[in-house]
């Protein structure tokens, strides 16, 4: 492999951006703006800081180790392979299905089409699908690429035309209690926001095989240096765009009276309509587009990371896999078809209940997360990873603060759960 440049290891970063940013940011991160204005922001920024570490160990590993982390799980033994791969078999359906049930509701609010969220669900399934499998992973990053630097544009520019509209920023920031976030119900969308803010832990893994993949089609294997550069660009403007699309949240709805519907279809539309009241008529095709290119790019990259995952982990049980592209090509083709056929079926049957359907998905993923947190510090900081590439003392100082809010997060909400009972 080439002497490695940072040119050639961008890309993976900005698929974690991709993943990172859609239901987190359009959807919970814009009700956290519309229904308690700006309160939660300090609690998104905390949040995604003390994530920060158990995300990057992805590349990390990989570029240190040249192997992603489902490899690193199986060297920590086969407890750790056992619960990583209960945890992704136990949520991959659903999360492919609460992505892409609002991206189906998003594009039919957006061309008019007049059909069922199933109907719309299988478009969208289908027409990722048809992308992964002709462009490969080399045509996902440079698509990925185009939709992140448009997505950042219009967010931003939206924010922007939006600022205006407010005339007090402090009627924007209630105190918790004012706004009802002490309440159980406020305590329950607080865990919500967290859960995949700006992304579910588990990314760590499919960061690790992007990298690997970037580092396969380019011919250069990055630097820890590198990767963790690259990693930087895409966490920075998944963390930036959270804040953007809770200020609109904020600025345009906060206050108004008006309540975000169950339905995906009806919030899809509502949402592109209270922005276009609030901005003018000629900002709606800026936010409608915006919000399906969010969704979209989620939902391309939840369709590719799941189907990675599984080929990673059955090249654990035939090595042969590894040098076969033949090989891994027609199980990745499966994983997919598999994967997207268990979330069209969820939509199918679970489609109406659409915010309890994102609430619970998150939620289980925040109580995931220090579970996923612990066996990514053990193997980063463990004898599988080289000294020279182990986190320093700054940002293990940082992680073991993360897993203990983690921790202190999930116990909070076991012993809410108890007491409603």
């Amino acid at each position: 492999m080439r002497t490695s440049t940072l040119r050639a290891a961008v890309g993976p970063g900005l698929l974690m951006a991709g993943a990172a940013i859609g239901v987190s940011h359009l959807v919970q991160s814009t009700r956290a703006g519309a229904e308690y204005g700006l309160s939660l922001l300090a609690v998104v920024l905390i949040g995604c800081a003390l994530k920060y570490p158990f995300l990057e160990f992805g590349p990390r590993y990989a570029a240190a180790t040249g192997e992603n982390m489902i490899r690193g799980y199986a060297r920590l033994g086969r407890w750790a392979l056992g619960i990583f791969v209960g945890l992704t078999v136990a949520t991959m359906f659903i999360v492919l299905a609460a992505v892409t049930i609002v991206t189906a509701g998003l594009a039919g609010a957006l061309f008019g089409i007049d059909a069922s969220i199933a109907t719309l669900s299988g478009a969208v399934l289908g027409v990722c699908g048809a992308i992964l499998l002709i462009g490969h992973y080399r045509g996902l990053d440079r698509l990925m690429k185009l939709i992140m630097l448009v997505l950042a544009v219009a967010t931003l520019a939206a924010v922007a035309l939006a600022l205006p509209q407010q005339s007090s920023a402090s009627t924007l920031m209630p105190s918790w209690n004012d706004s009802g976030l002490l309440s159980g119900a406020g305590l329950a969308f607080i865990l919500a926001l967290l859960g995949w803010m700006p992304i579910p832990l588990d990314a760590a893994a499919w960061h690790s095989i992007w990298t690997l993949e970037r580092a396969r089609e380019t011919a250069t294997r990055p630097s820890v240096a590198h990767a963790g550069a690259d990693f930087a660009i895409g966490y920075t403007a998944a963390v930036v765009l959270a804040i953007a699309f809770m200020s609109l949240g904020a600025l345009l709805i906060y206050g108004s009276g008006a309540t975000l519907s169950g339905s995906a279809v009806e919030f899809s539309a509502q949402l592109i309509d209270l922005y276009a009241v609030s901005l003018g008529e000629w900002a709606r095709p800026l936010i409608a587009f915006a919000a399906l290119a969010t969704m979209l790019s989620t939902t391309l990259a939840v369709a590719d990371a799941y189907p990675r995952v599984l080929c990673a982990f059955l090249e654990l049980r035939e090595p042969e896999l590894d040098r076969s592209r033949r090989a891994h090509r027609i199980y990745y083709i499966g994983g997919l078809f598999v994967t997207s056929l268990g979330a069209w079926l969820i939509i199918t049957f679970f489609g109406r209940q659409f915010t309890l359907l994102i609430d619970f998905t998150t939620t289980v993923s925040f109580l995931a997360a220090p579970v996923l947190a612990w066996l990514n510090l053990k193997l980063l900081c463990g004898p599988h990873t080289p000294g020279a590439a182990r986190p320093g003392p700054m940002l293990r100082a940082t992680a073991q603060v993360g897993l203990a809010f983690l921790i202190l997060f999930s116990l909070v909400w076991v012993g809410w759960r108890i007491a409603s009972w």
